[in-house]
């Protein structure tokens, strides 16, 4: 397991000295320049180690953890954590989460009042030129020239293709998530000059197409399905990223392309992937969830480990925040609560029953909780949610005895999801079976009410209802505001509490469907131009 087993000594090189024509003022420094980049490959495990590093690039956002180190000088790890902030992008904009802090402008996502120098926003943003920068780095340092010039052996060549093709796969996600959420943002490639210079804009639908493009060519050099280290992607999670891809075309590039979300999706929906129904849906977010019976649906995971991978983003931060109130966190594995995130009434009742709903995916938390949200700082307004919980199936807590650091995989690609995209898209006309996609939703329903009294019919299988069992199955995964987008209900239409910055909610202006290109970085990139709307 990639991030379990590797420890992450592996330096940033100097030559992400390109990220500073962008974001100098942030202090986006490399933290230890004392090794150039070639220097660093005489190691023949350095080309392992800096893929590791790429995928720690989501779970970590430093050398040492949890703090002590940071990739990005002058910004906190936590605060600046790939996951920790992509979640707050995709969540807390949304109906499904909210959260009570007041730490600067964080209360903006929910209120969807942000602008162009959010500091959430612009850290998201730097975060993905970071990774990019990773990637862009190691081709950079692989090519067949480079390999010849060190006399790497053969064995090795062979296996530092399908790390190369890792890589690609890991930018893809990268600027995949940078198209969704900025649109038009700096693009940059191994081909590029290193050091200082300024990098184009690229325009949206060309983003697709470089990311379509870089996916389908290296699908044949990817590990078969299931075949790849734990932790590591593998031709699956490609398809999977395919298949997102297609799904939100007409988005992006203002062309549907749900007939692919079906070839795909049929890909890995065949390829052996299950969905484990004789176990709880909760089972899927606990401390041992690559090993109870849940890993059997998982496509790509983010690991994490209580001691090898800690950090205060994460898992540890999707386990602490929602913690609060009378909740007891002995149950949730950790020494203590963060009393932070909530949901809205508009999620909840999502749910048959609400709080007694017998859709066991309703993981409410209620004692002493208010449903309706009066004021957003309390942390008893609104329904707490206990879906991720750092114990295993027995109820021990995870392998960090301080109760600090969590061991909960986060599964960004899951079977689930698959099945929800192939009948969203046989919906939207791209040629896939009613009957099939009926057939798939009940499989998630017996295992989230225990039995078929969940089970719907063709009939019931609507837009409306798919974008609702979405949310039911996949919530604070990171999906919500890409689909809530995608169904144009995320800004203009769609109301929850708070949403608009009032609190019974308001619709809000369109153009926030896109994020703002940070102020600062406009104001040192002739380049770029900021999205409409800010």
């Amino acid at each position: 397991m990639i991030t379990r087993t590797i420890k992450m000594v592996l330096v940033v090189f100097t030559s992400f000295a390109l990220m500073q024509s962008c974001d100098d003022r942030f202090d986006l420094q490399p933290e230890d320049e004392r090794l150039t980049a070639d220097a660093a490959f005489e190691d023949p495990a350095a080309y392992k180690e800096f893929l590791a590093k790429i995928y720690a690039g989501i779970s970590l956002s430093g050398q040492q953890g949890p703090a002590g180190a940071p990739d990005l000088a002058g910004l906190d790890e936590g605060f600046s954590n790939y996951l920790r902030l992509y979640w707050k992008m995709q969540e807390l904009t949304t109906d499904e989460a909210i959260i009570g802090w007041n730490d600067g402008t964080i209360q903006d996502l929910h209120g969807q009042i942000w602008t162009s120098g959010n500091e959430f926003i612009r850290t998201m943003y730097s975060r993905l030129m970071y990774q990019v920068a990773l990637c862009n780095e190691y081709l950079r340092q692989t090519t067949e020239a480079k390999l010849d010039g060190r006399g790497v052996a053969a064995d090795l060549r062979a296996e530092i293709q399908t790390y190369r093709a890792e890589s690609r796969f890991m930018r893809a996600l990268t600027y995949w998530h940078a198209m969704d959420l900025f649109a038009n943002p700096p693009f940059v490639t191994e081909d590029d000059p290193i050091g200082a210079f300024l990098p184009p804009q690229i325009q949206r639908a060309d983003l697709f197409d470089f990311v379509e493009t870089e996916l389908l060519s290296i699908l044949d050099e990817m590990a078969a399905p299931m075949q790849n280290e734990y932790g590591r992607a593998d031709r699956a999670a490609a398809w999977m990223l395919l298949a997102k891809l297609y799904l939100n075309a007409e988005e992006y590039t203002g062309n549907a392309r749900y007939n692919d979300v079906i070839t795909y999706t049929n890909n890995i929906i065949g390829a052996g992937y299950t969905v484990n129904t004789g176990i709880p849906y909760f089972h899927s977010f606990l401390a041992d969830n690559h090993e109870n019976g849940a890993e059997s649906e998982v496509i790509f995971t983010i690991p994490f480990d209580g001691l090898r991978t800690q950090a205060f983003g994460g898992m540890t931060f999707l386990v602490h925040a929602p913690v609060g109130g009378s909740m007891n966190p002995a149950e949730y594995g950790i020494n203590g609560g963060w009393f932070g995130i909530r949901t809205t009434p508009t999620f909840v009742e999502q749910f048959p029953g609400e709080e007694n709903s017998a859709d066991g995916r309703s993981l409410l938390y209620t004692d002493g909780q208010n449903k309706d949200i009066m004021e957003v700082g309390p942390f008893n307004q609104g329904y707490a949610v206990s879906k991720f919980r750092n114990v295993d199936v027995d109820g021990n807590p995870g392998s960090d005895a301080s109760g600090n650091h969590t061991d909960i995989d986060f599964p960004m690609f899951r079977l689930a999801d698959a099945y929800l995209m192939y009948a969203e898209a046989t919906l939207r006309g791209g040629g896939g079976s009613v009957a099939t996609a009926v057939d798939y939703i009940n499989e998630l329903r017996l295992r989230a009410y225990g039995d078929t009294s969940g089970n719907i019919s063709d009939t019931d299988l609507t837009l409306d209802f798919i974008l609702d069992e979405r949310s039911r199955e996949l919530y604070w995964e990171g999906h919500r505001r890409t689909d809530l987008v995608r169904f144009g209900q995320f800004s203009d239409q769609g109301v929850w509490q708070w949403k608009g910055n009032v609190q019974q909610g308001s619709t809000t202006e369109a153009f926030r469907d896109i994020m703002p290109i940070p102020a600062t970085d406009l104001g040192l990139n002739t380049n770029l131009s900021q999205n409409p709307g800010y």
